[in-house]
C-alpha cells in the first residue's frame, strides 16, 4: 500500500472511531433521560428551529428520513408527552411540532450531560483536520 492511501485510511478510521465513540456515549446519556437517540434527535431538531418550531416536513430534510418515519418518531413523541402540536396560522393544513415543557426538560438535561462530549469530538475533529492539512501540505 502507498503511503498516502496509508494515511488516509489512518485519518479515516480515526474519524469513525471519535464518532462512533459519541455515538456510543449518546446513547447511554439519553437512556438515562428516558429518551432513544432518534427522540434526542427529534427534540434536538425541533428546539434548535427558527421559533422552536418545526413540520414534520423539515424534520424530514433535517434528520434524512422518510416521512413515514418521521411521523411514526412524532406519533411516539407525542404520546410520551415530549411534542406537542398546534395548527399553522399561516396553513391551517399544516402542524407545527413544539417541545412540551417534559420534553424540553429532558432534551436539556442530555444535551448538558453530553457536553463534555460534544467538545471531546470537536476536539477530535481539529487534530484531524491538523494532521490531515499537515500531510496534504507535504504532498
Amino acid at each position: 500500500m502507498d503511503p498516502e492511501t496509508r494515511i488516509r485510511l489512518e485519518l479515516t478510521a480515526q474519524f469513525r472511531t471519535e464518532l462512533r465513540r459519541f455515538v456510543r456515549r449518546t446513547k447511554v446519556v439519553t437512556a438515562q433521560m428516558g429518551l432513544t437517540t432518534e427522540r434526542y434527535d427529534l427534540l434536538l431538531m425541533i428546539k434548535s428551529a427558527p421559533d422552536e418550531r418545526s413540520t414534520v416536513t423539515e424534520l424530514c430534510e433535517r434528520l434524512e428520513l422518510r416521512q413515514t418515519a418521521v411521523t411514526e418518531l412524532v406519533k411516539r413523541a407525542e404520546e410520551a408527552g415530549l411534542v406537542a402540536r398546534e395548527q399553522s396560522p399561516r396553513d391551517a393544513r399544516v402542524s407545527l411540532l413544539t417541545l412540551t415543557p417534559e420534553g424540553e426538560r429532558r432534551l436539556m438535561q442530555a444535551w448538558e450531560a453530553l457536553r463534555d462530549d460534544r467538545r471531546s469530538l470537536g476536539n477530535a475533529f481539529e487534530e484531524l483536520r491538523r494532521r490531515f492539512r499537515a500531510w496534504t501540505a507535504g504532498s
